[in-house]
């Protein structure tokens, strides 16, 4: 499509829409965008009929003459301009960046098969197998230990972080792939949870698709982890004694542990909002929560909560307590990691430094000093790009507020 300006009126074009129902409104977006929108009925008629080639002011006139209602049609179309979801409004154009995409190589067609439903209960039954087996056959679980394999620190911890980043990009893959398998762009990028550095795979797209597609990707990292888990079970179980095996199987544990704390945007947190309907969960309750914590310096600002249904503001303020609770008790554990085994670790690296240890004890605490100071550098740096701004302007608003008095 083409549009110029008509001697009838303004003309209006958009980018490749996707949209569906969601309650009393619609979800409407484009694949390869972040800007996924919610609209009326009336916004979603006005969209219906600028695609029909209808000007800005004959949808205005027919949306007034169908529902009585006199619609700023020109102001809802450049919100939508800059929302990136509209080609053209007469001669101007608006022309998109591509997304950044990752694996583009890979299309639909090369990985529908892993949305049928058949090889998802497949799947599943290997980790349900498995544990039924281990629990009839004492040992077949690994211990704590199990990290300890060698005498080596630095052997150790490198071999356990590439055993780990593995297992972290196959469950990345398998969110890419199951949303490409939907007909869904997305990248993976390297981010932060609290304390945690994180792997994640952004498919925003997906909320353009119906709930079976959106779990599936929701889901699809999750059931990898348990399928490769229950694998190396089995492979235990069968008398296999690969001295790595219970290392994976003990990383996989606790990843599998970690996806339960909803309260950070898991996996499971996804499966949580789509299940209860909230559609921006984390941020509703982030605002929540910074509303409250305002309260008590006198600061008068309208409830964020408002303008959402009773129903889904119960879920809100239930999961703020999860929130905060969850989250203070993951910083403790984290500050205690940090004060009796990190800083342990690295302060033992230090003294074997100074105290006149061999070439390879030298090595090794050289080696070990290096990663922890390396991972601490990059979990600083990505929290710093995500955070910066935000900390920059409560700090302005600190120092605005402590002036006053």
């Amino acid at each position: 499509m083409q549009p110029l300006t008509s001697p009838r009126g303004l003309e209006v074009a958009f980018h490749e829409l996707e949209f569906r129902p969601d309650r009393d409104e619609w979800i409407i977006g484009r694949q390869g965008t972040d800007e996924i929108i919610a609209l009326p009925a009336i916004g979603m008629d006005a969209v219906r009929l600028l695609s029909a080639g209808k000007t800005v002011e004959e949808t205005r006139s027919s949306l007034r003459a169908s529902t009585g209602r006199d619609v700023d049609v020109r102001a809802f179309v450049e919100r939508l301009a800059s929302a990136g979801l509209v080609a053209s409004i007469g001669e101007r154009r608006f022309p998109v960046a591509p997304a950044a995409v990752s694996l583009p190589r890979v299309r639909t067609h090369h990985v529908r098969w892993l949305m049928n439903p058949v090889l998802h209960a497949v799947l599943l039954l290997i980790p349900v197998t498995a544990l039924a087996v281990a629990v009839t056959r004492p040992g077949t679980f690994p211990s704590w230990d199990s990290f300890l394999w060698t005498e080596y620190g630095t052997f150790t911890v490198l071999v356990q972080c590439a055993i780990g980043w593995c297992l972290i990009a196959l469950h990345e893959a398998a969110h890419l792939l199951t949303a490409r398998a939907a007909g869904v762009r997305g990248r993976i990028r390297l981010g932060t949870r609290l304390q945690f550095l994180v792997a994640q795979t952004e498919v925003s797209g997906i909320w353009l698709k119906g709930r079976r597609e959106r779990l599936t990707v929701y889901l699809s990292g999750i059931v990898l982890d348990a399928v490769i888990w229950g694998g190396c079970l089995l492979a235990r179980a069968w008398g296999a004694d690969w001295v790595l095996l219970p290392v994976i199987v003990v990383t996989l544990f606790l990843a599998l542990a970690n996806q339960c704390l909803v309260f950070m945007r898991t996996d499971l947190y996804f499966v949580v909002q789509d299940l209860t309907g909230c559609r921006n969960l984390f941020t509703d309750t982030t605002r929540y929560l910074r509303h409250v914590a305002a309260r008590p310096f006198g600061r008068r600002a309208p409830h964020p909560l408002r303008s959402l249904p009773s129903r889904e503001r119960r879920f809100v303020k239930a999961y703020a307590v999860a929130v905060v609770v969850g989250s203070v008790a993951c910083l403790a554990i984290g500050l205690q990691v940090v004060t009796e085994v990190t800083w342990r670790l690295l302060h033992r690296s230090l003294v074997h430094l100074t105290d006149g240890s061999d070439w390879w004890g030298r090595l090794d605490a050289v080696v070990t000093v290096l990663i922890l100071v390396g991972l601490h550098g990059l979990w600083m740096r990505l929290w710093w790009k995500r955070h910066g701004e935000r900390v920059r302007r409560t700090t302005r608003s600190a120092l605005k507020w402590r002036s006053r008095y």
